[in-house]
């Protein structure tokens, strides 16, 4: 049996949502891909990129609340959140609007295996 989204401490149903419009439905599955691969998915299917959510996400896959998170460790996180954005829009540089609306939503990937 698989577990709903929200069994990952801090996704409610607002990022149930969200990860089910990027194709990923259960808990294994975000286990699976990783915080930084996950939260690309949902980029990618047209959540907006904001950084609490991301590391929301990050603390929620350890185990532990949102919040908690020093002052170092968050500024590690905000470079990778930022490396991750930039990485997606430099990506998306030179494709047509309408790969870049397939990309959106979840449709057309390149990096994600079995999509061409």
């Amino acid at each position: 049996m698989t577990e709903p989204v929200s069994a990952i401490r801090n996704l409610g149903p607002a990022s149930v949502d969200q990860f089910a419009r990027a194709g990923i439905h259960s808990a294994e599955e975000v286990r699976a891909l990783g915080a930084e691969a996950a939260y690309r998915r949902l980029i990618l299917a047209g959540t907006r990129p904001h950084f609490i959510g991301f590391y929301a996400l990050v603390m929620g896959l350890q185990g532990r609340r949102w919040n908690d998170l020093g002052p170092d460790e968050k500024a590690e996180l905000r470079v990778v959140f930022d490396r991750l954005v930039a990485g997606i829009a430099e990506k998306a540089k030179g494709r047509s609007d309408f790969e870049a609306a397939l990309d959106m939503l979840g449709v057309r990937d390149p990096d994600v295996p079995g999509r061409r």
